[in-house]
């Protein structure tokens, strides 16, 4: 796990972690051992919509990803929701919290988000966002990423002690889907053998989505392997 140079921004005089460096956990796949370039692609669903065109985009390619989705993006995208437990041997979906809460102690804003503030306030963000996957697919999560990928020390290690796997990773494709979509596919095609790549599926209406599929497409085209986390 790489520490990351990333501040909290806003955090009043008082908070408990006001100095505390945030970490940003790195996730490489193990190197191939026949010279076959893997890589994982690993996708978003924070609070939003359902870039259904990209989900296509994937099962056309059948190009396995892991869906880190949020408890209140099952709750509103019960289509997307079905369209991806409907490809099951393709999309495996993960933990991306109850809420989209940060795991982050103390007060204020970690890009634009309030901090979980407390150890309990990550644990219930953790525990909730769970159970609704398991509500949803029959399937307790394993892995967990949270809501910016950033995390207090302490917080990484309380999810860890629940018997959860933090997914970093290697390649911020989209920048939080940021990004016009052939800077998005340029980054995508350029990713090195282990890359765990981390784009966005919950906005169906930026163009980074069509970015992410052609970006896919290259890969596929050079003879790229995309494996899961697993």
């Amino acid at each position: 796990m790489a520490a990351g140079g990333v501040a909290l921004g806003g955090l009043t005089a008082g908070a408990a972690r006001a100095s505390e460096a945030l970490i940003e956990p790195s996730l490489h796949l193990p190197p191939s051992s026949d010279g076959t370039r893997r890589v994982a692609l690993t996708l978003d669903a924070c609070p939003g919509g359902f870039d259904r065109r990209l989900a296509e985009a994937l099962v056309e390619q059948r190009v396995p990803a892991t869906i880190f989705v949020t408890g209140l993006w099952i709750q509103w995208n019960p289509v997307g929701l079905a369209f991806l437990l409907a490809n099951r041997d393709l999309f495996t979906l993960e933990n991306h919290g109850a809420r989209h809460v940060p795991a982050v102690l103390g007060q204020g804003l970690v890009f634009g988000l309030p901090a979980a503030g407390t150890l309990e306030a990550v644990r219930r963000e953790v525990a909730d966002g769970a159970a609704a996957i398991l509500a949803a697919t029959g399937t307790s999560p394993r892995w967990y990423r949270d809501a910016t990928a950033r995390y207090s020390r302490d917080a990484i290690t309380l999810i860890e002690a629940m018997g959860i796997r933090i997914a970093g990773y290697s390649l911020n494709a989209d920048m939080g889907a940021s990004l016009p979509a052939g800077a998005v596919a340029d980054r995508i095609a350029r990713a090195r053998d282990g890359a765990v790549i981390l784009g966005h599926i919950n906005q169906p209406h930026r163009p980074s989505g069509a970015g992410i599929a052609a970006g896919v497409r290259a890969l596929r085209g050079a003879g790229v392997v995309f494996v899961g986390l697993e």
